[in-house]
């Protein structure tokens, strides 16, 4: 049966520095192309938080430098790991397609998402971008740049920006014409470039939209059948390492928001993708979301595993 996919790539598939994902997508290609391969129509999007922090922290380093080079708005760095990821991706891809005889093109989109400019995560940052730093490092760079460093998940601190719920996608309307023509579309990298309405004009925000939630909003806009989010476990689990813990296979929203609610999911991992995945699948009636591994997304739509967020 065919289905309307998009996909959400987490970091696990990029690695943490160009010539490290230059390498990783390769892999990362093979599972994309088996859901091409078994005749489903696939849409791409992908998280940028590493990418993004090391392209701001270089901008800002050089600008600092006998260089002398402009400050480059946060935006604008977006746009650019947009860019280069796609580079990679559209690039890995299209040899894997090759490599199995499929007539297929693939290309990356420069993508704006609409934002609320009252968000109230405007005023309360949690995104964590760029690398990791010790305690006395972060402390300098809060009293140097302003930065708010945050500890995450033991290991060690981080930036945080602003990440406001996604409200529309501009460019959504290209999305459609490439995928209804049968091409593998490339979109809202990063979660895209957070933008709010000024007018006809859409002026950019320092912020990162959450990729698992951009990508929610982006199936929904596409009338998708399947929001795949990719991370690096096969299931979700519930009293995760805990001796009483318990893989989850399929789950109705109800139950998944009763384990959110007990508190189940971590806030800085599996937390946002159970909430993403829990918003498309009550979307509208028939819509499902899978969270699994890379490597496990053909098996999970095969119902063969996964966890799978269903309105039942």
């Amino acid at each position: 049966m065919k289905n309307k996919i998009v996909v959400a790539l987490g970091g696990n598939a990029l690695g943490n520095n160009p010539q490290e994902q230059l390498e990783l997508v390769k892999q990362t290609a093979k599972p994309i192309v088996d859901l091409v391969e078994a005749g489903n129509e696939v849409i791409l999007a992908h998280g940028n938080g590493p990418q993004v922090g090391m392209i701001n922290l270089a901008m800002e380093t050089s600008s600092e430098s006998e260089a002398n080079t402009p400050e480059m708005p946060f935006p604008e760095c977006g746009a650019m790991s947009q860019g280069y990821i796609g580079f990679h991706l559209q690039n890995a891809i299209r040899e894997e397609l090759k490599n199995r005889n499929i007539n297929k093109s693939v290309a990356s989109i420069v993508t704006q998402v609409i934002v609320d400019k009252d968000d109230q995560a405007f005023t309360n940052p949690t995104k964590p971008i760029g690398a990791f730093y010790s305690k006395e490092e972060a402390d300098k760079l809060a009293e140097a740049k302003g930065y708010t460093m945050v500890e995450d998940s033991g290991r060690g601190y981080r930036r945080v920006v602003p990440s406001p719920m996604p409200v529309d996608v501009a460019e959504i309307e290209t999305v459609k014409t490439l995928a209804d023509a049968g091409q593998i579309v490339i979109t809202v990298g990063g979660g895209g470039i957070p933008v709010v309405a000024e007018g006809n004009a859409l002026v950019g925000v320092p912020a990162v939209i959450d990729k698992d939630n951009a990508s929610g909003k982006l199936a929904e806009l596409v009338d998708a059948d399947y929001l795949i989010i990719l991370t690096a476990v096969d299931k979700v689990a519930i009293n995760f390492g805990e001796p009483n813990e318990e893989w989850l296979s399929e789950i109705s929203i109800e139950q998944a928001k009763q384990y959110m609610g007990e508190g189940h999911f971590a806030p800085g991992s599996m937390l946002p993708k159970v909430e993403a995945a829990v918003k498309f699948a009550a979307s509208k009636a028939g819509r499902k979301s899978l969270i699994t591994s890379l490597e496990k997304a053909s098996d999970g739509i095969n119902g063969l595993t996964g966890t799978v967020i269903v309105d039942k």
